[in-house]
């Protein structure tokens, strides 16, 4: 229903979107892209590249007078670094006349835990920064200026989308209770970890600094949650239409995420099944649905369908490859022992993967929206929306002649 690719490297020209299956009608706050682009360029621990970009996308097609065609949506986000790498990204065989910036000698010496080792082996490539070049997160820019046009789809059914930083290294935050949407929506956009617990917060960061003076790197979790969900996305009839599956996969394919769990993940294999599964209850107050859950550890998700409760969704990230104190590796060019090749970037990312991981929940439950309520057309998904959620209201609101007096 809804698909997208991209295209481009870290120090290239720019990065390319095209967006697949958009509505017409949705009329989209480019201001809000390019927020959600600025938020992924934050957070404590990110390096030099973030002082040089400041990215916005350019709406090159599939945009009309601000609103959608249903045509394809192109974007275009221009890297300003493009100027020092002229000379070394190139597309033509010899650099063109006037080309800026150093002529980088190639990179021969891959980074234990990147995509460097292996896919030169798999491309064949002698200079692997034909590979690290497009492995790199800057890719991810392109993902969040994608999911920003899903989510601003999500909110026209009330659909709102968050995140919020869990734990850095060692330091986290209590799994129970669990952080209130309220709570999270309510952090400031420029928070240094987007971290629902000040002094958690100050922990993770002085966790940060120690790793930044030692020549380190750190990784951790972060949570993304999506309130107003209705009940129904995703399938339990077919393995690939499951979206936990689907959810998981997307979250998985953020470079450095090692692990996902849903709603209380990876604790469900250490609980009695009595703290795991949500319990169903019935509730009598006329005002409200006739059924409840006081829980939601399933993370708002059954059988791979959503249930009707916020969907909760954890990604685990392992620290970022490049360690300024490199780690062993070896020359491809002699097959001798060298210390690991050195790119700048990060001492820890997991505010900017954070974001990432909204756009990425949002792309995914867009498509699920698309397929269970579908329509070429704004209006036409509204309208569908409006009566399937009518009937699932009508279902669960008890009949008149049986709810408690007022």
């Amino acid at each position: 229903m809804l698909r997208f690719l991209t295209a481009g490297e870290s120090h290239g020209r720019g990065l390319v979107t095209i967006i697949e299956g958009v509505p017409s009608g949705l009329v989209i706050d480019f201001e809000q892209v390019t927020q959600d682009l600025r938020r992924r360029q934050g957070g404590y621990g990110r390096g030099r590249r973030m002082a040089i970009e400041s990215d916005r996308a350019e709406f090159l097609a599939g945009v009309r007078k601000g609103r959608t065609t249903g045509a394809p949506i192109a974007l275009l986000i221009q890297n300003k670094d493009w100027d020092n790498w002229q000379q070394t990204m190139h597309v033509e065989a010899t650099p063109p006349e006037g080309a800026t910036g150093a002529r980088r000698a190639p990179v021969v010496r891959p980074r234990p835990g990147h995509a460097d080792l292996a896919g030169g082996l798999k491309y064949e490539h002698e200079d692997l920064r034909d590979v690290l070049e497009r492995a790199s997160a800057r890719e991810t820019a392109a993902r969040v200026a994608a999911g920003a046009i899903a989510r601003q789809l999500l909110q026209r059914i009330g659909i709102a989308v968050v995140s919020h930083v869990t734990g850095i290294g060692d330091v986290l935050m209590p799994d129970e209770p669990p952080v209130a949407f309220s709570r999270v929506r309510d952090i400031p956009w420029d928070a240094p970890l987007r971290c629902a617990d000040p002094a958690a917060e100050a922990a993770m960061i002085a966790a940060i600094d120690r790793a930044r003076e030692a020549g380190d790197t750190m990784g951790g979790s972060f949570e993304v949650i999506a309130h107003g969900v209705p009940a129904g996305l995703g399938s339990y009839a077919h393995w690939d239409r499951k979206l936990d599956g689907r959810l998981a996969q997307a979250m998985m394919s953020i470079p450095a995420i090692k692990a996902v769990g849903i709603g209380c993940g990876i604790e469900a294999a250490r609980r009695p099944g009595s703290r795991v599964h949500d319990e169903i209850v019935s509730v009598m107050d006329r005002d409200q649905p006739a059924i409840a859950r006081p829980t939601n550890r399933a993370g708002g998700l059954e059988g791979g369908v959503t249930n009707g409760e916020e969907v909760r969704v954890t990604g685990y990230m392992k620290p970022i490859s490049t360690l300024m104190k490199p780690l062993r590796s070896v020359d491809l060019t002699t097959l001798e022992d060298a210390p690991a090749a050195i790119e700048r970037s990060d001492v820890c990312a997991v505010p900017a993967a954070a974001v990432v991981g909204e756009a990425v929940v949002c792309l995914v439950l867009a498509d699920a929206v698309l397929e269970r309520f579908g329509g070429d057309s704004m209006r036409q998904l509204e309208a569908h929306f409006a009566e399937t959620t009518a009937e699932v209201r009508r279902r669960l609101t008890r009949p008149a002649a049986v709810r408690a007096p007022s």
